[in-house]
Formats: C-alpha cells, sequence, structure tokens
C-alpha cells in the first residue's frame, strides 16, 4: 500500500521535534535560550607575605637560646641598657634559665626596674660537717681601699637617690678623690693620692661597679665615672645601718697603714 502524504499536515507538524528544542504553530524552530551563566567564583584574598604572624609576648627572642644568655651571665653582669634585644631574650627565659643555672649551684637576680642581671652562687650549708658543692664562680676578695671606696661610692648613691634627680650617678676623677681624701693620712701627695683612685676605679670597672665613661670633648683633662646600681645588691641596708662605724674603722686602718693599697 503507497503512503501518501499531506503537504498541509506535514508543514504544519513537520519532522519530529529535537529533544533540544521548540517549533512554534508553523513547525519553526525556535532556538532555546542560551543558559544563564553561572557566577564566578569568589577568589580569596591574597595574603601579604612580609606581614609578620602575631608573637606571643612571652614567646622567645629570635636568635636567642639558653646558650646565648647564659654564657654572658657566666662572664659578668648582663646590662639593659648594654643590649636591649639580650635583656628582652632575658625576661621571656628567665623561668628556664633559672632552672638551668640551678644545676650549677647558681641563682639568677635579675632587678627589673634597675635594669641589672647577674649570676649568684648559694650560700655554703651551715653544717660544716655537710659536703660543700664546688663553686663555679669564684669569689674574689676585696683589698682594704678597694671596699672603702665601694662603700663610699654606695653611700653616695643613696644621697643621690634622695636627691631625686637623675638615674644616673656620674662622678668626675676629681669629685671620686674628694670622697676618699676625708679618709686618707694628711701628709697624702695629691699626684699619688690620684693615681691610687685611678688604679681603684680602674679595678671597680673589671669587677662591673663602675662605668668609664667616654670624654664629651678631648679639652677634658680627666674622664666620667658612671656608678653602676648593681653596687645596690652587693652592699645592703644592714651593711649601711653600720657604716658610720666602718668608716671610723677604715679611717683607723689608713692612718696606720700610711694609705698604701693592701
Amino acid at each position: 500500500m503507497m503512503q501518501t502524504t499531506n503537504p498541509t499536515t506535514d508543514l504544519i507538524t513537520g519532522p519530529a521535534a529535537s529533544p533540544t528544542q521548540s517549533n512554534d504553530l508553523f513547525g519553526v524552530p525556535v532556538m532555546a535560550s542560551p543558559p544563564k551563566p553561572k557566577p564566578p567564583k569568589p577568589v580569596p584574598e591574597a595574603v601579604p607575605k612580609n606581614v609578620p604572624e602575631a608573637v606571643s609576648p612571652d614567646a622567645p627572642k629570635p636568635g636567642y637560646d639558653l646558650t646565648s644568655l647564659v654564657v654572658p651571665l657566666l662572664k659578668s653582669v648582663l646590662y639593659r641598657d648594654d643590649d636591649p634585644a639580650l635583656w628582652a631574650a632575658l625576661l621571656a627565659l628567665q623561668a628556664r634559665v633559672r632552672d638551668h643555672v640551678a644545676v650549677l649551684a647558681l641563682d639568677l637576680v635579675l632587678d627589673e626596674s634597675e635594669g641589672y642581671a647577674f649570676l649568684k652562687a648559694r650560700p655554703d650549708p651551715e653544717d660544716e660537717a655537710a659536703p660543700r658543692p664546688p663553686r663555679l664562680v669564684a669569689r674574689r676578695p676585696l683589698s682594704f681601699q678597694l671596699s672603702l671606696l665601694l662603700a663610699l661610692l654606695r653611700k653616695k648613691l643613696v644621697e643621690f637617690d634622695a636627691s631625686g634627680g637623675d638615674t644616673r650617678l656620674v662622678l668626675s676623677l676629681e669629685a671620686v678623690v674628694e670622697l676618699v681624701r676625708v679618709f686618707s693620712p694628711v701628709s697624702s701627695n695629691e699626684a699619688r693620692l690620684m693615681d691610687q683612685v685611678q688604679t681603684q676605679l680602674n679595678k671597680l670597672i673589671e669587677l662591673g661597679f663602675v662605668r668609664k665613661l667616654k670624654a664629651v670633648s678631648t679639652r677634658a683633662a680627666s674622664p666620667d665615672y658612671e656608678v653602676q646600681r648593681i653596687l645596690k645588691a652587693f652592699v645592703d641596708a644592714q651593711w649601711l645601718s653600720d657604716f658610720d662605724a666602718r668608716l671610723a674603722t677604715y679611717q683607723a686602718h689608713l692612718a696606720q697603714d700610711g694609705g698604701r693599697d693592701d
């Protein structure tokens, strides 16, 4: 049987519609509207590479460890003004430093307000029969004249603090000589006395009690000396309470000794 076609019907119906398109009433394909573009994905903000992360105030300073703190303390006194970064590291790690030096029978003496720190050997046991631990920090006996100069500078430091002025006690060589002159024999030679005082000041510089300052100008005949506040830790208030009696003993000793350095 022959199949006939109806052009009218075929025009209206047309071929089978594609599943991806639709036709209007006249069989004209209607293009589907393009899909809406998806919104772009948010791009994460770039983090600057050079911005440091927040660091806890108790965290150790970079570049400093126990070795870099303990070794300077074993050598001498550590002052805040000499190395502020090292001082900040010591404050952050002081608990670990105390535990570390305790194995060596040493104690960390740290005065945050005055700005100095040093290691101090623990006192010997009161029981004489008990074994005494070996000392890592040797005791340095001071001569009589050095002890006298320390006592005079300590008293001067007390008077200076009571005046409420500057925090740094700076004395000229002539001013230090005048402190000692009162307790020197009357027949002392002026040039010899000044040389003795300057020699004693140099020894106190080695011990860390005095600092020699640079001359402000080349015209200065003699340098100035700054009394370090660590002196307060070695010459305490109990010692100062008997200061007058001690000075009387010193003066009698000088009169007998004739001003010689022991």
